[in-house]
Parts: structure tokens; sequence; C-alpha cells
């Protein structure tokens, strides 16, 4: 797959999954005591790591949209 992801979004959204992962885990926040919204916090979460990680977004395929300078 071509790399749509740049530095700094790849960084916002490395930070953002971690964030949702901890708040959905550990935060112990009300909003994150009902199942589906911890587990669709948790879910997002990875997701924003894996893009992270892969600097591949598929919605950003689909748009044709490209944060990276190549």
């Amino acid at each position: 797959m071509i790399t749509n992801v740049g530095t700094i979004d790849r960084t916002l959204r490395a930070l953002f999954g971690i964030v949702l992962l901890g708040a959905a885990f550990f935060s112990g926040l009300p909003l994150f005591e009902a199942a589906v919204v911890k587990y669709l916090a948790a879910a997002a979460g990875v997701v924003m790591l894996v893009v992270a990680a892969t600097r591949v977004c598929p919605v950003y395929s689909l748009f044709g949209l490209k944060t990276c300078g190549d």
C-alpha cells in the first residue's frame, strides 16, 4: 500500500491512540464505565495506533488524501 500519512499526522494519531486506550482502561471516568463506550474507545485507539505504525490510512486512500510530502 502507498504511504499517505505524514509525520505530524502520524504523531498526533499515536498520541490520540494512547490517550484513548488509557482513558478506556485506566481513567476511572464515569463515561468509560459503560462497556460499549469503553470498547469503542479502545477499538478507536488501536486503529489510531495501527495507522500511525503503518503510515497507511484507508479512509485517506478512499478520498485520495495524503499528508506526507512524498
